[in-house]
C-alpha cells in the first residue's frame, strides 16, 4: 500500500532543460516510476537522442517539446501544444539552468540578464502556463530545481546564486498562491553532482579536494541519487508537503 503513494502511472511530467544532466536524470526517474515524460529544450537533435535513451532504459512513453523557456510567448504556445496533443500536464519540473561565472564588479549586463532569464524567468513562465490547467483540475505538482546556492554563495557565482535564491522564494510564493487549489509546489536543491557541466570542476584537483573535504559525505553526488527526492515530490507521497526545499547535498548545507 505505501509504495503506491510513489506510483506515477497515469501522470504526465514536463521536464525543462532535460536533454542531459540533472534534467535527464529527473525525467528518467519519474518515467521509470510510471509517468509519461515530455522532454524540453532548444536542441531537437539532443532531445531526440535523450528520448531514445530513455525508451531504451524502459520508460514507456517519452515525447519531446522544443521551445525556448526564456520566451514567455513560446512557453504559453508550447504548453498549449502539449496539452492539446498529449493531454494534461500533471507534473512540472522547472530544471532549465545555466551558470556563467565572473566577478560581480566586472559582470556584463548581458551575462547577468542571461543567467536570470534562464534560471528564474523561465521557471515563472512555465509554472504560470502549467498552473492554469492544474488549478482548473484541482491538482498538480511543480518541482523547481533550486541549489545549495539558494542559501549559500561562492566567488564568481553572483547571478547564479541570486537566481537560485530567488527560485527558492518563488517556490514559497507558488505555494502561497496555489496550495489552496490543490497544487504542491516544492524545490529540489542539489549539492555538487557529477554531470557534464561540472566536469571541469571535478578535473580541478584543488577544487575537488576542497569539495570532498567540505561535504560530510566526502564525495560528489551521482545523478541517480536525485531520483528518490524527485519521485517523492512528484507523487502522492508528498501531498501535504508544500513550499519546501529538499536539499540533496551530502550534508553540505548542514555544516560550517
Amino acid at each position: 500500500m505505501s509504495l503506491k503513494l510513489f506510483d506515477l502511472t497515469g501522470r504526465r511530467a514536463l521536464v525543462t532543460g532535460s536533454s542531459q544532466g540533472i534534467g535527464l536524470a529527473l525525467a528518467r526517474g519519474v518515467g521509470l516510476a510510471g509517468a509519461a515524460v515530455v522532454l524540453n529544450g532548444r536542441d531537437l537533435a539532443k532531445l531526440e537522442r535523450a528520448a531514445e535513451g530513455l525508451r531504451a532504459d524502459g520508460v514507456a512513453q517519452v515525447d519531446i517539446a522544443g521551445f525556448d523557456v526564456t520566451d514567455s510567448a513560446a512557453v504559453e504556445a508550447g504548453v498549449a501544444r502539449i496539452e492539446a496533443g498529449l493531454g494534461p500536464i500533471d507534473i512540472l519540473f522547472n530544471n532549465a539552468g545555466v551558470n556563467l561565472r565572473g566577478a560581480l564588479d566586472a559582470m556584463p549586463d548581458e551575462t547577468w540578464h542571461s543567467v536570470i532569464a534562464t534560471n528564474l524567468h523561465s521557471a515563472f513562465y512555465c509554472a504560470r502556463a502549467v498552473a492554469k490547467g492544474m488549478i482548473r483540475r484541482g491538482r498538480g505538482k511543480i518541482v523547481n530545481t533550486c541549489s545549495v546556492m539558494s542559501m549559500l554563495g561562492r566567488p564568481t557565482t553572483g547571478p547564479y546564486t541570486a537566481s537560485k535564491g530567488a527560485i527558492g522564494m518563488l517556490t514559497k510564493a507558488m505555494c502561497a498562491d496555489w496550495a489552496k487549489h490543490g497544487l504542491q509546489c516544492n524545490g529540489i536543491a542539489p549539492g555538487y553532482f557529477s554531470t557534464e557541466l561540472t566536469a571541469p570542476l571535478r578535473a580541478n584537483a584543488e577544487f575537488n579536494d576542497w569539495l570532498c573535504k567540505r561535504t560530510p559525505a566526502g564525495r560528489w553526488g551521482e545523478l541517480p541519487e536525485l531520483v528518490g527526492a524527485a519521485v517523492f515530490l512528484a507523487s502522492d507521497a508528498s501531498s501535504y508537503v508544500n513550499g519546501h526545499l529538499l536539499y540533496v547535498d551530502g550534508g553540505l548545507t548542514s555544516v560550517v
